[in-house]
């Protein structure tokens, strides 16, 4: 059950960061794109960025705060590494940025949160 319950709020959490994503110009290009490599929750794009987006949802902010570290950055690395060409055009800019989410507050949105 705990499973279920843990897909459910991360669902919910991908579906809030879409919709914040959207309200800032972003369009969105994929969500939950599997690959051999792991999963990319959001992939957006607003002019010539493209944006592979970890989410992570938690229950409080500082929980969300720490939801996040180099370990699952290198994973989302590695999956977007497999299937960028799929949603990259010339002279397209992509990064890895993060939301980070939890209930009552503003999404913490970091920027090019993984830099090799």
């Amino acid at each position: 059950m705990k499973r279920q319950e843990a897909e459910r709020r991360g669902r919910k959490g991908e579906f809030f960061a879409a919709m914040w994503l959207r309200l800032c110009g972003w369009h969105i290009l994929g969500q939950r794109v599997k690959t051999p490599r792991g999963e990319i929750d959001l992939i957006a794009r607003r002019g010539r960025t493209v944006c592979f987006v970890e989410v992570k949802w938690r229950r409080t902010a500082e929980q969300r705060d720490l939801a996040i570290d180099q370990y699952r950055l290198r994973r989302v690395a590695a999956a977007v590494e497999a299937v960028s060409h799929r949603f990259l055009q010339s002279g397209d800019e992509p990064r890895i940025d993060v939301m980070l989410l939890a209930p009552r507050h503003l999404p913490r949105h970091i920027t090019n949160a993984w830099q090799p």
